[in-house]
């Protein structure tokens, strides 16, 4: 689903994705993790053709982003720690203007679907300045997934939320991820970050030092290989 070759990225003088290599299978939920600098959300934007690479090639669903950028943009959902949102606008004002961005068909069933995945259908007509910091991120997710995307790319999505607010985005993002969409989540929670992946990827310094499957290791032993492979590649 997502195929990255030669991927470098460079602004200025400085290199900051160097050469990555990637092939993440339809379905799959890949977690990234990596110390604050290493590329790890410019890798993201690029790979969701919200920036350019310097050099290399992207293919998302089999199609090449240089040729198709305007139709592969409906089939990515963004999700990060800023929500994208119009706080003067209620929730379903929100999704109405996202809706008609995308072009979604029948949107007004299609809101009433997603407003009640993430559990928000008694604040559908709440202006979003009165939302918490939990809920404007559900909100966001439902923004994302509003036009059906085949590819969910997310940053930190766990940024300033209370433990309550992690478990119920868990319990949204565990669902999204039986529906066979192919997740590709960045973030420093290793908790959080390898319970519902299926791969775990290392980014240092803009390159991929690491790539497993997340069985094969315990968290604990994840956690000391990243620290070693951090401090082998500093």
């Amino acid at each position: 689903m997502i195929r990255a070759v030669g991927l470098t990225k460079t602004i200025g003088r400085k290199e900051i994705l160097r050469g990555i290599d990637i092939d993440i299978p339809s379905g799959q939920f890949v977690t990234v993790f990596g110390p604050n600098g290493a590329g790890k959300s410019t890798l993201l934007k690029t790979l969701a053709l919200i920036s350019r690479p310097t050099k290399g090639e992207i293919f998302i669903d089999s199609m090449d982003t240089r040729k198709n950028t305007d139709s592969l943009r409906q089939k990515i959902g963004v999700i990060s720690h800023n929500t994208f949102l119009y706080e003067n606008l209620t929730a379903r004002e929100n999704l109405e203007f996202y809706g008609r961005m995308y072009r979604v068909k029948d949107l007004k069933n299609r809101i009433f679907d997603v407003v009640s995945q993430v559990g928000l259908d008694f604040s559908i007509n709440d202006p979003v300045r009165t939302f918490s910091r939990g809920m404007q991120q559900r909100l966001a997710i439902a923004r994302a997934i509003l036009h059906d995307p085949a590819v969910l790319y997310l940053d930190e999505p766990y940024t300033g939320l209370d433990p309550h607010a992690i478990q119920i985005l868990n319990d949204v993002l565990s669902q999204l991820n039986l529906q066979k969409r192919t997740v590709f989540l960045i973030t420093h929670n290793f908790e959080e970050g390898i319970m519902m992946s299926d791969r775990v990827l290392f980014v240092v310094r803009g390159k991929i030092v690491y790539d497993g499957g997340r069985d094969a290791l315990e968290k604990n032993d994840l956690r000391s290989l990243y620290l070693d492979k951090v401090k082998g590649a500093a």
